[in-house]
């Protein structure tokens, strides 16, 4: 039970990574807030969870929103009483290059992407210092370590997040906080057909071309939220502001 006794938050935990690492960490003994600004698929995720015999809640939010950032962190508070594990996972992707990219889609990938783990990093982390410590996640990507095509919000947005994540662990790391992202590679999700789809491509064909790496296959939710339990763990205790890469060996 790698997370007994923890309460942990999930940004955009109402699918894909997001709904996986939420039920891992249920798994390992914690007590999950699922964030997400779809309500009714957070919803569905922690009653699976409290069907399995664990705690959870589902809180409606815009990440991006720093009022309704702060009271859905007060409402964890007021049904937990705590926060251990802060995982930073809500994300959008935009599949345009710059000259493609409105304003309003650069701003809206920025402000899901980078604007939300400022947001719910800057009220938690006063929470882990009283508290002694705990531990941060943020969601990066393989095209936050190296560029991507036709995705320049994206790619963007999480390079700010693997470099944001680096400052915090300096920043915080004498208050016994650890800050660490994990970036994946193409992983099935619906972001992945949400891709092909804005790429005007076959999502089969476009499958078929995101695995071809080293391992010769796409990853899955599962995958990347092992790697995220573990980081949040203390069997992760002294390794922070790290870039963990889970990706079939396609930055390699």
């Amino acid at each position: 039970m790698l997370l007994e006794g923890k309460v942990a938050i999930v940004t955009g935990g109402g699918g894909g990574i997001g709904a996986s690492t939420s039920k891992a960490m249920a798994r390992e003994g914690a007590r999950v807030a699922l964030l997400d600004i779809d309500h009714a698929a957070a919803a569905q995720v922690a009653q699976d969870i409290r069907d399995s015999g664990r705690e959870s809640i589902a809180i409606e939010v815009d990440v991006s929103d720093a009022i309704a950032v702060d009271a859905a962190v007060d409402e964890v508070l007021s049904a937990y009483g705590r926060v251990d594990v802060l995982f930073n996972n809500a994300g959008i992707i935009r599949r345009t290059n710059i000259l493609d990219t409105n304003v309003d889609d650069w701003d809206l990938v920025m402000g899901v992407n980078v604007r939300s783990v400022f947001l719910v990093s800057r009220r938690v982390i006063p929470i882990m210092a009283a508290q002694g410590g705990g531990s941060i996640v943020n969601t990066g990507s393989g095209w936050g370590l190296k560029g991507g095509d036709n995705a320049i919000s994206y790619c963007a947005s999480k390079g700010a997040v693997v470099n944001m994540s680096r400052a915090l662990a300096i920043d915080h790391g004498s208050q016994g906080i650890r800050v660490n992202s994990v970036n994946p590679g193409d992983v099935l999700t619906q972001m992945v057909r949400d891709e092909a789809r804005q790429l005007g491509q076959d999502e089969i064909a476009f499958r078929d071309q995101a695995a071809d790496r080293p391992l010769g296959r796409m990853g899955t939710p599962d995958e990347v939220a092992e790697a995220v339990v573990w980081l949040a763990s203390d069997r992760a205790s002294y390794i922070t502001g790290a870039s963990i890469v889970v990706d079939g060996g396609g930055t390699a």
